[in-house]
């Protein structure tokens, strides 16, 4: 067996393939690319229409269409609803051509029936964009012919969404659908006066509001460039890159395949939007080796699964939902990846630790190299030239382009382009000059790792559109839409040039059939990231309806307060619900479709049950919160979809698969908890000096934790010394917990005594103000927010700095004023609110003095730990 490309309608080289090994290419084809090759006259369409799809939408996101181009000037400009409404059409046209309506339906032709339903998708979708203007005249008066076409659109889009993800997001929205229509026979804690159908059909399909919504605006802006840069890079085979080079490096070790493998498909699922995609891609090769080494079907399928869907929560792409954030938390891209990534990082660390300690538990050994190992000093020394040279790299390009742009002004960008020209041929030469990289066959006995220094130097020119890509996004701060479109553009570049100039290089003749390869590459690139985009744009759309439902019928609130009834009132009980239905509502969902249903329905929850509660939570920690677990179903029995792909792969059983991927992503189930609490690990309003202290801290803390759930750390760990262990990690995770009960953070002033109190705490002071008044349907409601204290003389004009007056009306302390859009405005406060408490924070001592008996308790464990630890689970000298 070989790595490569297992979606059916890419070039690759003729291999034998087993029945099994088709089985998986199915599945990848059915989750992913849609199972359906028709021959003849219909392939031919559904891939132009595939090709023409990936075109709008690179034509789309260029400068192009607004250049004044002579005699005809710009043309091709389309504003966002009608992007949304022509993405769509093509997203129903390919669902119906590219996926079977039934198992037994044909998959070599295209039925009258689909090609029926297809072009009156197409139209449907399309209905805003052709009648845009005439809907415009009648806007909230939908007439005959829109409600008609509005409900053959919403019953063919449900049907779309069954073919391409399967029946529990088309159940969901159904049912929100039904209650929407049915709310006054709900009982009485859902009910609502219920939408009539004409109301409802303009808010779901004829507004943007419901399917047309912010959801469909980022797939077409934003997340189909993402999917097609991913799709054109695997194409010129960087997938099949990082793998060699995650095995060369970490293949050695003990549990090394293991440890590549969580390598490799983190790399793989950056760049990835499908969990299961990501399983049997790289799981054809990195599963057999794992097996090989020592792990059982189930723990090898295991590492897989935990690997690929963690990649879904790493940036730069995180599934989709990073796009999604931006728009439904408000902030930029560059602050949604920087919030998420150190989570994410210290998640892949442990799960790399987790596979060294199942090598310790079972004395596993790694694979053997071709060349000999370097001494460990030697290789330090490497590692860290490398390291080295990389930061100085970084340096002369980061100050060197600071340098280009004021000398040549207009010039600059044309010089930038020739040196990364410049850049790229000396790269392609590199590679030209070691052997192209293949695979040994997993299946054989024995298998010699590839060389690290041929396997890095192979596709180092990949790097260079992630460079673009991060340059354009961190530096340019470029849109997301855009840095994907100039990345994009080099990746063709590269898809076309890379296999003649490589050829060039080497001295070999045919070059006109280098180039061939490279244009049939860029044309299958093209189709395959657009097929990719079939269940994305689909399971966007479907969602919108389920957020347009949350909006009209206001069925958020109703969750709060069945949440808040179910918990008691206890804040940790509340968190534990919202994580469990975020695993209940994101079963079986993709990815994306998932992000968008947990976060419009739970997101707003534990924003209001926690500020009752007096837990202040930014709202970006609040939308990963509900986005880990929302993922966390790709791995949860019984319907931990990605499981199942990986127990296709290995053999195993898939229940118990799901079980073990479960046990070893309770530390990705355990983050969200912990950044909810401490903040920092999100890294919101901290320095630089106090990041680089919150990475080690938290993936000490992080480590300790996975050892303690894992039962091992120098050795198989007593019940106590688990305990300990996940004492120690608490106390790392959240000092603060500590230090609050042995010093008060907050100094509680009673209502009649703020205003003279507050003359003596420093402007900025941020104080918490616990306040009783109103919802926004009248309801009484206490919460707790934060005001940061103005300037001023005495405690009335910091008051009023911050946009607010209080009026004392006997024993209470009333909201008397509140200016627009002031300090306190924002915080939440209103006229007529009634201030219950003030809390000013108070000095404390540095929270991070709680590290020192808990590193010292940890020393201690290591010590009893290593005085009982066999002699054969010594470490290997490698």
């Amino acid at each position: 067996m070989s790595i490569h490309d297992n979606r059916p309608d890419s070039p690759q080289e003729n291999t034998t393939i087993s029945a099994s090994e088709q089985e998986l290419q199915d599945m990848v084809s059915a989750n992913d690319t849609g199972a359906r090759i028709p021959h003849g006259w219909q392939g031919r369409v559904l891939l132009g229409a595939a090709l023409l799809w990936s075109l709008f939408q690179l034509w789309i996101a260029s400068p192009l269409p607004f250049y004044d181009w002579p005699v005809i000037g710009s043309f091709g400009i389309f504003n966002d609803t009608e992007v949304r409404a022509i993405h769509l059409g093509f997203a129903t046209f390919l669902a119906f051509t590219a996926y079977p309506a039934f198992a037994r339906s044909p998959r070599h032709t295209i039925p009258v029936a689909d090609m029926v339903l297809s072009l009156a998708a197409a139209f449907a979708a399309s209905y805003i964009f052709v009648f845009y203007d005439q809907l415009l005249t009648r806007p909230g008066l939908p007439n005959t012919q829109d409600v008609a076409v509005s409900v053959a659109g919403l019953i063919l889009l449900l049907e779309a969404t069954r073919r391409t993800l399967g029946p529990p997001l088309m159940i969901v929205a159904i049912v929100f659908l039904a209650y929407s229509l049915g709310g006054a026979y709900m009982p009485d804690i859902i009910a609502h006066k219920g939408i009539d159908l004409e109301p409802l059909i303009n808010h779901q399909w004829l507004t943007t509001e419901g399917v047309f919504g912010i959801a469909l605006g980022v797939s077409s802006s934003f997340v189909f460039l993402f999917v097609l840069f991913g799709a054109l890079l695997d194409k010129a085979g960087a997938g099949n890159y990082f793998i060699q080079v995650a095995f060369s490096l970490l293949g050695h070790m003990r549990g090394g395949p293991a440890k590549a493998a969580v390598v490799s498909s983190g790399l793989t699922g950056l760049i990835s939007g499908s969990s299961i995609a990501n399983v049997v891609t790289t799981g054809t090769f990195t599963i057999p080796m794992m097996k090989r080494v020592g792990f059982t079907s189930e723990k090898a399928g295991a590492v897989e699964v935990a690997s690929s869907v963690n990649g879904q929560i790493m940036p730069p792409v995180m599934g989709a939902a990073a796009f999604l954030m931006v728009e439904y938390v408000g902030i930029s891209y560059v602050q949604v990846i920087t919030h998420a990534f150190l989570p994410a990082l210290i998640s892949y660390l442990a799960l790399i630790y987790i596979v060294h300690l199942e090598a310790l538990k079972q004395n596993m050994q790694g694979l053997p190299r071709r060349t000999e190992v370097k001494a460990w000093h030697l290789r330090l020394i490497g590692m860290l030239t490398g390291f080295l040279l990389t930061c100085g790299m970084a340096a002369v390009v980061y100050y060197g382009i600071g340098w280009i742009k004021p000398t040549f002004g207009d010039y600059a960008t044309l010089v930038i382009s020739v040196l990364l020209v410049a850049a790229y041929l000396g790269l392609v030469k590199i590679a030209a000059n070691v052997p192209d990289l293949k695979l040994d066959d997993p299946n054989e006995p024995m298998v010699q790792l590839p060389e690290v220094a041929p396997t890095v130097k192979s596709g180092l020119h990949f790097l260079l559109p992630v460079v673009v890509l991060v340059w354009c996004l961190m530096v340019e701060r470029l849109s997301p839409g855009l840095s994907a479109f100039w990345a994009t553009v080099l990746m063709i570049a590269i898809l076309l040039t890379q296999r003649p100039l490589i050829a060039f290089f080497r001295g070999e003749t045919a070059l006109g059939d280098k180039i061939r390869q490279g244009f049939d590459e860029l044309v299958d690139g093209l189709i395959t990231g657009a097929r990719n985009m079939i269940g994305i744009g689909i399971a966007t759309a479907t969602a919108g309806i389920i957020v347009g439902a949350v909006s009209q019928t206001g069925v958020g609130s109703v969750l709060a307060d069945l949440v808040e009834v179910l918990s008691m009132g206890n804040l940790l009980l509340m968190l534990i619900l919202i994580a469990v239905l975020s695993l209940i509502l994101g079963m079986g969902l993709p990815t994306t479709a998932n992000y968008i249903v947990v976060s419009s329905l739970l997101a707003p929850v534990v924003i209001t049950l926690g500020q009752e509660a007096g837990l202040i939570v930014p709202l970006i920690a609040v939308h990963l919160f509900v986005f880990y677990f929302g993922i966390m179903a790709d791995v949860t029995p019984p319907v931990g979809l990605a499981s199942f792909a990986a127990a296709a792969v290995s053999g195993g059983d898939p229940i118990r698969t799901g079980f073990v991927a479960f046990a070893y992503s309770m530390r990705t189930a355990a983050l969200p908890f912990l950044f909810i609490f401490n903040t920092d690990l999100l890294l919101i309003d901290v320095t630089w000096v106090e990041g680089v202290q919150v990475f080690i801290i938290s993936t000490i803390a992080m480590l300790v934790f996975t050892a303690a759930t894992q039962g091992y750390f120098f050795s198989r760990s007593r019940l106590y010394e688990s305990a300990l262990l996940l004492l120690v990690a608490f106390s790392l995770f959240r000092p603060g917990f500590w230090m609050d009960r042995i010093v008060e953070p907050y100094e509680m002033v009673q209502p009649d005594a703020v205003v003279e109190t507050l003359g003596d705490v420093a402007p900025g002071t941020e104080l918490r103000f616990w306040v009783d008044g109103l919802d926004a349907v009248g309801n009484p409601r206490s919460f707790v927010t934060v005001l940061p204290l103005g300037e001023g003389a005495s405690g009335f004009d910091r008051l009023s700095a911050t946009g607010m007056e209080l009026l004392k009306d006997g024993d209470r302390l009333i909201v008397d004023y509140v200016g627009f859009d002031s300090a306190a405005e924002k915080a939440g406060l209103a006229f007529d609110q009634q201030i219950t408490g003030v809390q000013v924070p108070v000095d404390q001592p540095p929270r991070e003095l709680i590290y020192i008996p808990a590193l010292g308790l940890l020393l201690l464990i290591a010590l009893m730990q290593r005085r009982r630890r066999p002699e054969e689970l010594q470490p290997q000298a490698a």
